[in-house]
């Protein structure tokens, strides 16, 4: 008698396992930017995403100025050959402009910002001079223009300054001000909801029993989802029974962008959820060609996208970045949602089966030639979570790649 062999996640080859990539493109295809927006004031826009282009209203720079601290003057009064004396006739600081006319033979004192003189069009730093009471001597080798910043030359009136779809850092905020823009429309916040199922889990801080753990995916997800400056609600450890369950869905596919779940996907344990969501979603897929994260099932949850993630932590982290993250980055409304891709000389050996793709924990460094380097963080079984706070990268293999 022969016992009838199921799909599970030690195999390598499974033909009912979605290949990465297109689990990666359903996912994308079916999700969408939240269409809603608010206008936030500039301190409170950090880290939103904009909903709109913003034009300038105005030159950067509004005036034609001086680059460096010296003396404006005019280029055809300056000499190949020898060094030439030239009339001091004023002072230009920054916000106070000189209101007369250089004409030739003559120089005016200016500071960093200052607005050229009419007449003027080149500054000779005060380092390259030599000043001597009403006079200033200025010695060979320079050139038109120089140290002069041309009004317009940074930021044109007209220009677009901040692209819909850009996520607003502290520089894009600076630039804002810099043109008299005291607010932006910014997509909302997107809303997530999450919840772990299983009898063994066990809240932090409360004893343990035997054979029971403690709940560490809530804590890991709902992190990386603020990072992200989702709005997270955590519905906590769910039973696994079918009442529960219901309750947990059916109280999550109501306001929520995202329903996140660690565990109850796998082979055996996704009845439950097969029932559930036969009445209040669709499921698109659940299992995926991928070491560690088979089990990974998504889909509609009401008007949210669903994530079944399975329940080792690692794997958690692992599906969470290379297929969940970017699906929140599109619904964010960002224009730049794939990770950063890089290549690295490997220095450690990696061991893997064809079959099936893998994403191995890794440290990203450079050599002493300053090449990109990337070692193994070590034991990488899909419980590990150590292996995952030592590393700094995912190395990501295909599926055809060996050891």
């Amino acid at each position: 008698m022969t016992l009838e062999h199921q799909p599970s996640c030690a195999d390598d080859l499974d033909a009912e396992s979605l290949p990465l990539d297109a689990a990666r493109e359903k996912i994308l295809a079916a999700v969408a930017a939240a269409g809603e927006t608010v206008e936030l004031k500039l301190e409170q826009a950090l880290g939103r995403v904009a909903a709109e282009d913003v034009l300038s209203n105005i030159a950067v720079p509004g005036h034609t100025n001086s680059a460096m601290d010296g003396y404006a003057v005019r280029f055809d009064d300056l000499n190949e050959a020898a060094a030439v004396e030239l009339e001091l006739i004023g002072e230009a600081p920054a916000g106070h402009p000189y209101a007369g006319t250089v004409s030739s033979g003559e120089c005016v004192r200016i500071m960093t910002g200052g607005v050229m003189p009419a007449g003027s069009d080149t500054v000779v730093i005060q380092e390259h001079a030599e000043r001597d009471s009403g006079t200033v001597r200025i010695g060979t080798g320079h050139r038109r223009g120089q140290n002069v910043r041309q009004a317009g030359e940074d930021i044109a009136v007209g220009d677009t300054v901040i692209k819909c779809g850009c996520l607003l850092t502290p520089a894009h905020l600076g630039l804002l001000a810099s043109l008299g823009v005291p607010a932006i429309k910014t997509r909302r916040r997107l809303k997530a909801c999450i919840f772990s199922t299983g009898d063994e889990l066990r809240p932090v801080g409360t004893p343990l029993g035997e054979g029971e753990l403690y709940d560490s995916n809530r804590y890991t997800l709902g992190g990386m989802l603020r990072r992200l400056g989702v709005e997270v609600t955590d519905l906590g450890v769910i039973k696994d029974d079918e009442k529960a369950l219901a309750a947990a869905f059916d109280k999550a596919a109501h306001g929520y962008d995202a329903v996140i779940t660690s565990g109850g996907v796998s082979v055996g344990e996704a009845d439950y959820t097969k029932k559930i969501f036969a009445r209040t979603g669709r499921i698109r897929f659940w299992k995926i060609a991928v070491k560690p994260g088979r089990p990974v099932a998504f889909g509609k949850l009401g008007d949210a996208a669903y994530f079944g993630l399975p329940g080792n932590p690692v794997s958690v982290v692992a599906t969470f970045y290379i297929l969940v993250q970017p699906a929140l980055k599109k619904m964010m409304g960002l224009n730049e949602i794939a990770p950063l891709r890089l290549r690295a000389r490997c220095t450690s050996a990696l061991r893997k089966r064809p079959g099936r793709a893998e994403i191995q924990r890794g440290v990203l460094a450079t050599d002493d030639d300053g090449a990109l380097t990337v070692a193994s963080t070590g034991a990488q079984g899909s419980g590990i979570l150590s292996s995952v706070t030592a590393a700094n990268c995912f190395i990501e293999l295909p599926a055809d790649a060996g050891t």
